[in-house]
């Protein structure tokens, strides 16, 4: 199973983003670490891991506490031994998926819906504070045809650190 597994940190100076290994870890804590190792002067740490073309984990620690995680699909956790590590343990859905199915197709009926099937799970919210609400995640996530990449890309872009993530993946 191939990953990418890009950081995004929040210091005074502004965003950087650094390439965050995850061969070998255990436990989602142990991702945590390595997320702080990153910068362990970060405001705001994002960790955006992306599986195979299919699903996404956006974790986010604040000053290096307070792990939040949100997961675009509960099913990794059973695709992968990462999928387990990172989004095995949350039991809490995000939201319930049907509602923004149901917002995206009274919006615009011709534009493609959120995916049905997608079961969401962990903070939807944790992007809130920097402009991406819960519904727009999980209408990036649940949106057919977009890639984690192009959803992190999307995120990135919005909460202003989009040239550092992309760079960093183009390295």
């Amino acid at each position: 199973m191939s990953y990418f597994a890009g950081a995004a940190l929040r210091g005074s100076a502004g965003w950087t983003a650094a390439e965050v290994s995850l061969h070998g870890v255990v436990d989602v804590e142990e991702v945590a670490d390595r997320l702080r190792d990153a910068d362990l002067d970060a405001d705001i740490s994002l960790l955006f891991i992306e599986s195979d073309d299919t699903y996404l984990v956006v974790m986010r620690l604040d000053e290096g506490e307070d792990l939040r995680i949100f997961g675009s699909d509960s099913a990794f956790a059973d695709e992968s031994r990462l999928g387990a590590i990172l989004v095995g343990d949350i039991k809490v859905p995000a939201i319930e998926i049907d509602e923004v199915v149901e917002r995206s197709a009274d919006a615009d009926p011709d534009k493609p819906a959120a995916d049905p099937d997608a079961d969401p799970v962990g903070d939807a919210d944790l992007l809130a504070d920097l402009g991406v609400s819960a519904r727009r995640l999980l209408e990036l996530c649940g949106h057919e045809g977009l890639l984690p990449a192009d959803v992190t890309a999307e995120i990135c872009q919005t909460i202003g650190c989009g040239d550092e993530v992309e760079e960093l993946r183009e390295a």
